[in-house]
């Protein structure tokens, strides 16, 4: 339910590969249009109205505004909102809403639309092309190296995860008690923040 650090990833991942490319400004196909304009996760308070004005003033300048939307982003504020109107949201076995049927991102679609201006707005969900795409170079080697290790790991009577540790970056068979979700990102990482610095967008450290 805390998958800020995927958003946020993959924001990086965009935006590194955007600076590889060519563009043509005269003809309107700048960076800047393309670039991520604002990030929004689980882990940040989000105020709308600031957001809407910040972004509307992108908006005047290059004509558009990409925003990068976690799948739980708001999601207190949308349950409030929708149970408010008496709508019933289903829960899973543990008690908490589907993030799927909360959609943060129509919802922050619908919120930011009339304050920025905008005419059109589209909504990708970012699950459908990971799913119906062929492993990339990178997955290809993460997924070898896993199994590898695996495999070796096995042969040395070793048990647990395999995976990359979050504390060393290191490859190993992790103890199951450390593998849980419920993990926030840090918002005070050095990477986020230097992201945020370019793009504009403030943030505060909330945990």
């Amino acid at each position: 339910r805390h998958c800020g650090w995927l958003t946020v990833a993959t924001a990086e991942i965009y935006r590194k590969r955007l600076k590889k490319g060519d563009y043509l400004d005269e003809m309107g196909v700048s960076l800047t249009k393309r670039d991520v304009h604002g990030v929004y996760i689980p882990e940040m308070r989000i105020d709308i109205d600031a957001e809407g004005a910040r972004l509307r003033a992108i908006m005047d300048e290059i004509g558009n505004v990409n925003v990068f939307i976690s799948e739980g982003a708001a999601q207190d504020i949308i349950v409030k909102e929708k149970e408010a109107k008496g709508e019933k949201l289903p829960r899973d076995a543990f008690g908490h809403v589907k993030l799927d049927k909360v959609n943060a991102g129509q919802w922050m679609a619908d919120r930011l639309k009339p304050i920025v201006g905008a005419r059109k707005v589209l909504v990708q969900k970012s699950g459908y092309r990971a799913r119906s795409s062929p492993a990339n170079t990178f997955d290809r080697n993460l997924i070898k190296s896993c199994v590898t290790y695996a495999v070796e790991a096995a042969f040395r009577g070793e048990s647990g995860l395999v995976g990359h540790d979050d504390q060393d970056g290191k490859l190993k068979a992790l103890d199951f008690k450390r593998v849980k979700g419920g993990k926030p990102f840090d918002t005070g990482s050095r990477e986020y923040r230097r992201m945020m610095f370019e793009i504009g967008q403030p943030v505060e450290r909330t945990w």
